[in-house]
């Protein structure tokens, strides 16, 4: 099976048609003000239009609260909704079951035992990111995890692997976790919220590679 690749917090219609180009699978749109990679809802609205079908559109949202989160939704109209703050199971199920939409929840992994905790979200998300834990801003830290924290763990929903990937490490990440989906942000970007076209299908190439060979 083919790795799922999914290039978060786009801005730019040409870095949505590189990844397209390169065979993602994914694109994420940020909406949360703190973070180098936030868009607006009419941006976002404008960039989920470009990418139409042709690949799958995440909005990422951290903490919204419920307005903002239904606005959000009916504005932009993802594929996927991934939260990635302090979400309860139960709110995250809630906005799963009202939606509809394939729901995504990104979680810090800082040992085994917080590992083990994200099993509550079981039953409440289609998939869970495993990313490093939170600094001071979630998410597109360039920082990645002990990766073999995730050998042997028991899998009870789809997942996917984040936290500082970039095109020189993914294929190493890919042999020591096996995941089936790999989230990259400042690994290929050349600043914090500018993304890099040649580093956008270098990533993508490297899993494609790993795929082949494997």
């Amino acid at each position: 099976m083919k790795t799922q690749i999914k290039i978060c917090g786009l801005s730019t219609e040409a870095c949505i048609d590189a990844a397209i180009d390169s065979g993602a699978t994914h694109i994420g749109l940020v909406h949360f003000e703190k973070s180098p990679r936030h868009v607006s809802l009419e941006r976002a609205k404008q960039l989920r239009a470009h990418a139409g079908n042709r690949i799958k559109t995440v909005l990422l949202l951290v903490n919204a609260d419920p307005k903002l989160t239904g606005k959000a939704i009916g504005d932009i109209q993802p594929d996927v909704l991934q939260f990635h703050g302090s979400e309860t199971p139960e709110w995250v199920k809630l906005v799963r079951a009202k939606s509809e939409l394939e729901i995504w929840k990104a979680v810090g992994v800082r040992d085994r035992a917080g590992l083990a905790k994200t099993s509550r979200y079981v039953g409440s998300v289609d998939r869970l990111l495993f990313d490093a834990p939170a600094r001071a801003l979630p998410g597109g830290t360039g920082t990645s995890f002990d990766w073999s924290l995730l050998a042997g763990h028991q899998h009870e929903v789809d997942w996917g692997l984040a936290g500082g990937l970039d095109p020189d490490n993914v294929q190493d990440a890919l042999t020591a976790t096996h995941a089936p989906l790999v989230d990259v942000s400042s690994g290929v970007e050349s600043a914090p919220g500018v993304k890099q076209v040649d580093r956008i299908a270098a990533f993508c190439q490297a899993v494609r590679e790993f795929d082949e060979a494997g």
